[in-house]
């Protein structure tokens, strides 16, 4: 057994806590070639990249959906990082920050045979990613139209000043190409069908989806990538419970576990088994960030000395060495260390006290009545993680601590993101955000206002800062990446201020699989990457 790339930091010392015991039904239908069984821990409700840019979506349909370019350590000669053509062979942004013009890729097939076009990125961008995407909203805010000279030419066209270094960092996440042929004329394109039943360009086919079971990709023989994809098929046998993610591996049921599905507890044990390997590469560009998400309709929440009360209650050291084994840092704001392009350390913090926890609870108005409780909130842990499931039980004593009574309500990942960002049926959320290289790209629509309501990790909360507003609106069209980073570090001062979010710790992944896979690992993003180079040794 190998261990690749684990630091200190990501590798767990300690002793194994648990055994997972679950064991998976064998596959009985046909196969033929080689077939990679992967763990998947959820089934989004909404599987099109376009639409919601999340990696719970994107592990499955990253696939068969491809987007212009795609993170690589050594992309275009820029390292650590670059990025790597995927449907875009070049890109180029203009000086004054009003146009970006892509090359497209030749020869290129939907999985319908119909052939890829600039039609198509036209359509996406201006149909899909702009009006519908949780962080297209804001990376194309001022997209104003694309034009297509050829057939193989993109001209994006903005009506205000957008940053290129922007465009470029988001092109991983937020520019899937959907095809127009298949969503042109739907009078919701939010609600097809079609976005269950995806038909994109990547190395695999979308084959079927049993609930509560599998999802089935084949290779698509006429993919683009000469030799690719090396995988005849490949199953996400739906396994909600993580225990078994180990336990499965062993037993030869599943050859790959991504996003830590085999838990930590479970790590020091599993890395001694003959013919497994685990990896700590592959989430480079993938920051976890553990948060509380507030509905600032409440009063109580509405009241900031509430929120300080709530950030000054939660034991961010506790959290990090209790429930991610000492494998995460504890958080200071929105933007997380790892990033210092844009990192801002010199902002307000809110440290364990529980004495000024009840203090500010006291300032606020919120005394404590018969029992010892000030006031009960309903609090939804993300299902996505062991982490955030567990952050909420804690979350729930510590806030007891202080008087508020939290009842954790727990849902399914479809419920979940109907009840907070569809219906913002919650109090308080536990959200496991991404930063992705940039705050404009997934990190600011967690605090601006004005984002409609059905818009997957964006604020469904109410809250609404127009001083926060207007400075993300003005980094948003801010060319010089200077001053444009000197707007983002503000930012971080007015939110660790006003607190429309509790940031707690920002974490990695582990990867563990068969020594039988090849190619895991080799790109920033590589557990949400198209796996056309992924292949089973025999």
């Amino acid at each position: 057994m190998n261990i690749i790339s684990l630091s200190r930091r990501t590798l767990f010392k300690g002793s194994a806590l648990l055994l997972a015991s679950t064991a998976l039904p064998r596959f009985t239908f046909a196969q033929s070639g080689s077939r990679l069984v992967v763990a998947a821990d959820s089934e989004p409700r909404n599987l099109n990249p376009a639409i919601v840019a999340s990696n719970g979506v994107f592990f499955i349909s990253s696939k068969v959906i491809e987007p212009l370019a795609e993170a690589s350590f050594d992309g275009g000669g820029d390292g650590e990082g670059g990025l790597a053509p995927r449907l875009a062979t070049s890109w180029e942004g203009s000086d004054d920050g009003l146009s970006a013009t892509f090359k497209l890729r030749e020869g290129v097939k939907w999985h319908d045979g119909q052939p890829f076009t600039s039609a198509d990125v036209a359509f996406s961008a201006l149909q899909v990613w702009k009006p519908l995407q949780n962080l297209g909203r804001l990376v194309f805010a001022n997209l104003e139209a694309v034009d297509t000279p050829d057939d193989h030419t993109a001209v994006f066209r903005f009506a205000k000043p957008t940053p290129f270094q922007l465009i470029r960092n988001a092109l991983p996440v937020v520019s899937s190409v959907v095809a127009k042929h298949i969503f042109e004329g739907e009078a919701d394109i939010a609600a097809s069908e079609a976005n269950n039943k995806l038909v994109g360009t990547g190395p695999f086919r979308f084959a079927e989806h049993r609930p509560g079971e599998y999802y089935r990709l084949e290779r698509n023989p006429d993919y683009w990538g000469e030799g690719e994809p090396k995988l005849d098929e490949i199953i996400f046998r739906v396994l909600p419970d993580r225990a078994a993610a180990a336990g499965a591996l062993e037993a030869g049921e599943i050859q790959l576990a991504a996003f830590s599905q085999v838990p930590l507890t479970d790590l020091d044990r599993i890395s001694k088994v003959p013919g497994i390997e685990v990896y700590s590469k592959g989430y480079e560009a993938l920051t976890y960030q553990l948060g509380v998400e507030i509905n600032h309709r409440r009063a109580e929440l509405a009241n900031v000395r509430v929120r300080q009360a709530i950030a000054h209650a939660i034991d961010r050291d506790f959290v990090v060495r209790t429930i991610f084994l000492g494998y995460a840092e504890t958080a200071t704001g929105i933007v997380p260390k790892n990033a210092p392009e844009f990192y801002n350390g010199d902002v307000p913090l809110h440290p364990f006290d529980v004495d000024k926890a009840n203090a500010l609870l006291d300032e606020a108005g919120y005394p404590r009545k018969d029992g010892g409780a000030r006031f009960a909130l309903r609090l939804l842990p993300a299902p996505y993680f062991t982490e955030t499931r567990q952050f909420g039980d804690y979350l729930r004593q510590a806030l007891a601590a202080v008087g508020i009574d939290a009842t954790v309500v727990n849902n399914d990942a479809a419920a979940h993101q109907k009840a907070v960002y569809t219906d913002h049926d919650f109090d308080l959320a536990v959200a496991p955000t991404v930063f992705r290289g940039d705050p404009a790209i997934s990190t600011t629509i967690l605090v601006r206002s004005g984002t409609p309501a059905g818009v997957p990790f964006s604020n469904q909360g109410g809250y609404e800062n127009k001083e926060i507003d207007a400075l993300i609106d003005k980094a948003g069209e801010t060319v010089d990446t200077a001053a444009r980073t000197a707007l983002y570090k503000q930012l971080q001062v007015l939110v660790a201020e006003d607190l429309p979010i509790i940031n707690v710790a920002d974490w990695g992944f582990i990867t563990v699989a068969s020594s039988q896979v090849k190619n895991v690992s080799n790109n920033p993003r590589w557990a949400v990457s198209s796996w056309a180079d992924t292949e089973l040794d025999a």
